[in-house]
């Protein structure tokens, strides 16, 4: 990462602290109490050592100069508590926050982004990231602060002793901070490195895991093992690269600071021999040499941690900064009774009216594709009546299920527009058009909890309610046949019902709630034909009234359709009731004899 985006992600991080500004400010002077005590130290043992060498021994005097330690040392460990505690505090606020804005990010991004990038990776950049982050944050507020002002107020210190000696420290301290700087400059992109390939290999365990049956099912495993072992020898390499830079800070700024040790005390021994420093004093001075070189070895390892904590900011703020959906321009919508829809901030601002008997759907010239140089529905356009059912058929890869993407407003169209109720769905909020549609799709949304739970969805539904909903759709058998019933608590993804069982349950859900416009993409896909045999009266009744879109490969399931749009290649090709459709012997008719001859 370049000086500039490294500058912007240290600003950035800045903004964040300065929320906790208090804590940082109370912080400072816990260090400032914890290293004038600690340095004050050195003096009262240099008097104690000279009260002891020349003459005799004052015991009274000594005995002050011991209590006056102590209290320094207990005031040095009381403000260090102290200062740690805050430090825990301010860091862990800042990466509650950061961690909160990359999930509340999660949703809020476009479909295009989360399916362009692994789950796994993102993953890594909210756990793996946040916790470097974390840890990076937290020893430099540990030891940063304190070892910079520790240097200083040393200086401080031994000018006051002896100007010439400590004058000899400090032309020998650039070469130091040379060392340092220079290996934190070459320790910034390996760690850049390194998260990325750990977030691709996180991304990759979390694929396997997540398809473990896949795996098995299709002999994957030495292959996969193949691929691990690649991603894991690039992240090994990349991984010395960075620890081995940063493994050469300690010992390059130790031995600069043995030199800096050596120069005082071979310095210091000359000026007590001359008569220009005392015992005690030269004590004092080579404890503060001590003192003021141990910083740099702490600092320049702070700097490596920050090095680590930089590029993992980066990352994450690469996801906080992605591009929003677009289209909603921040408004919230409230349904009253009526079900219209108002701004929250203006009440009586009527948005758009949703109204039970809305279901006038059309799509003008929508042109679509997730790779822009790949065409995929060009030209659409369709009229849905209120109350029609539409069914759409066609190929796998024709654009049957994009089209409920494009309904359901998961993406945006290139060209054209589709609109509901005489309303363009771009100038309507994504959360009151999905309210207006009731989904069963083949892929099944459930969650981990009660069976009850994922049917009801937190609505205010009765339980004989949610029983008689189940009838209907033939789900209360399989249920009441559970251990627990309702009660019986299924895993993510429904656990280990079958996939039968879990589409069951999402047409349960929907029956409850019956909204004006259904869709139906493979909803019964993986029902068995009588069960789905028994539930098409149910379908009916749902369907009743209300607009509903129906994707199916099975054209047994479409016969009674209103319209069904034979899809091939992005486009409509042909348009009719069941019958029409035969009579005209094109692509629909070779599509069902292809099934039925």
């Amino acid at each position: 990462m370049n000086q500039i985006h490294r500058r912007f992600t240290v600003n950035r991080i800045m903004k964040y602290i300065m929320r906790y500004r208090i804590c940082g400010i109370l912080s400072i002077l816990c260090a400032v109490i914890n290293v004038v005590s600690t340095l004050y130290l050195p003096i009262l043992i240099g008097r104690a050592i000279d009260c002891i060498v020349y003459g005799a021994t004052d015991y009274t005097r000594l005995i002050a100069l011991l209590v006056k330690a102590a209290v320094s040392m207990a005031m040095a460990a009381v403000s260090l508590w102290s200062m740690n505690e805050l430090n825990n505090k301010l860091t862990y606020s800042v990466v509650r926050d950061v961690r909160n804005e990359a999930f509340k990010k999660l949703h809020v991004l476009p479909f295009d982004y989360l399916d362009a990038h692994p789950a796994g990776n993102i993953l890594s950049r909210i756990i793996a990231d946040v916790d470097q982050f974390a840890d990076g944050l937290l020893m430099g507020f540990a030891q940063l602060f304190t070892g910079i002002m520790t240097i200083f107020i040393t200086l401080g210190f031994m000018f006051m002793m002896n100007p010439f000696i400590t004058l000899i420290v400090v032309f020998v301290t650039p070469l130091s901070l040379f060392v340092a700087r220079f290996i934190s400059r070459h320790t910034y992109d390996m760690f850049t490195l390194q998260s990325g390939i750990r977030g691709e290999q996180t991304g990759f365990i979390d694929e396997m895991i997540g398809n473990a049956k896949v795996v098995k099912a299709f002999s994957y495993e030495d292959k996969a093992v193949k691929r691990f072992d690649d991603i894991n020898k690039r992240l090994s390499r990349a991984s010395l690269k960075a620890l081995f830079f940063s493994s050469l800070t300690n010992p390059g700024t130790r031995f600069v600071n043995s030199i800096v040790y050596a120069m005082v005390a071979l310095a210091g021994a000359m000026a007590v021999l001359t008569g220009g420093m005392s015992v005690g004093l030269l004590a004092s001075f080579l404890s503060y040499a001590n003192q003021y070189t141990k910083p740099f070895n702490e600092i320049s390892g702070v700097l490596t941690e920050l090095q680590n904590a930089f590029a993992c900011a980066g990352r994450i703020f690469e996801l906080i900064d992605e591009t929003e959906e677009t289209g909603d321009d921040g408004l919230f919508m409230l349904y009253g009774n009526d079900g219209d829809q108002r701004d929250k901030t203006d009440p009586e601002k009527n948005i758009i009216n949703v109204r039970n008997d809305i279901g006038n759907v059309r799509c003008d010239g929508v042109s679509f594709s997730y790779n822009k140089e790949m065409k995929l529905i060009e030209d659409l356009n369709i009229d849905v009546k209120p109350g029609e059912h539409v069914a759409i058929v066609g190929p796998t890869g024709c654009g049957k299920t994009t089209i409920i993407n494009l309904l359901m407003r998961f993406y945006d169209v290139d060209k054209g527009s589709i609109t509901v109720d005489g309303n363009d769905i771009r100038e309507v909020t994504r959360k009151s058009l999905r309210h207006s549609y009731g989904m069963v799709l083949q892929e099944t949304w459930l969650r981990h909890g009660t069976i009850r739970d994922n049917i009801k969805m937190g609505r205010d539904i009765s339980d004989e309610e949610m029983i008689a909903a189940a009838r209907e759709v033939h789900s209360h058998s399989f249920i009441r046949r559970l251990e627990h019933g309702y009660d019986t608590v299924i895993g993510e993804d429904g656990g280990s019902l079958s996939q039968g069982q879990k589409q069951l349950l999402c047409i349960t859900r929907v029956m409850l709630s019956l909204p004006p416009m259904l869709i139906l993409d493979e909803a019964t896909s993986s029902i068995d034909t009588r069960t789905e045999m028994k539930i098409q009266d149910a379908f009916l009744k749902m369907m009743e009234g209300r607009t509903s879109f129906i994707v199916a490969h099975r054209l047994s399931t479409v016969k009674n359709a209103d319209l069904i749009l034979v899809m091939k290649s992005g486009s409509i090709v042909e348009q009719g009731s069941h019958y029409e459709l035969l009579d005209k012997k094109g692509f629909y008719y070779e599509l069902y004899n292809s099934q039925f001859a």
